[in-house]
């Protein structure tokens, strides 16, 4: 599936709730979906500058996509990189690289963080596509 194809079905998913206390409780249990990052990589050099809560991100490549690893000790940013995660994960670098986050704005989820949230939010997309710049390269 591709990038654009995963974004279009969450726009079309988070259109299906009422109202914005609906839309986070999908998002909490999201993230109570991410798989458990293995403990190796709760370290440092893989936290987010940025986020107002700990968030850690690895990526490796592998046959030739990306692969994401995350987690988060706050419920509704982990849903947040879960997300995230669900549209770049198991993507090519170049496509990450290519992709645009407008249906962020389509879901109007920054509208709906704090300042401090949705500038964790950016974080979040910024470390990815280096995360893919990086492997792009290695690769």
């Amino acid at each position: 599936m591709t990038i654009k194809e995963i974004q279009e079905e969450i726009i079309d998913e988070f259109s299906m709730f009422e109202d914005w206390m609906e839309r986070y409780e999908y998002l909490i249990d999201l993230g109570k979906s991410l798989p458990i990052i293995d403990e190796q990589y709760k370290v440092d050099e893989n936290l987010i500058k940025g986020c107002q809560s700990q968030v850690w991100l690895y990526s490796e490549l592998e046959d030739g996509v990306v692969k994401y690893t995350a987690d988060s000790d706050a419920i509704l940013t982990k849903g947040i990189i879960a997300l995230l995660l669900q549209v770049f994960s198991n993507q090519e670098p170049k496509a990450i690289l290519e992709a645009d986050t407008k249906f962020i704005d389509e879901i109007g989820l920054k509208e709906h963080l704090s300042p401090t949230r949705a500038n964790g939010l950016v974080s979040m997309i910024k470390q990815i596509k280096l995360y893919a710049i990086a492997l792009q390269t290695k690769a």
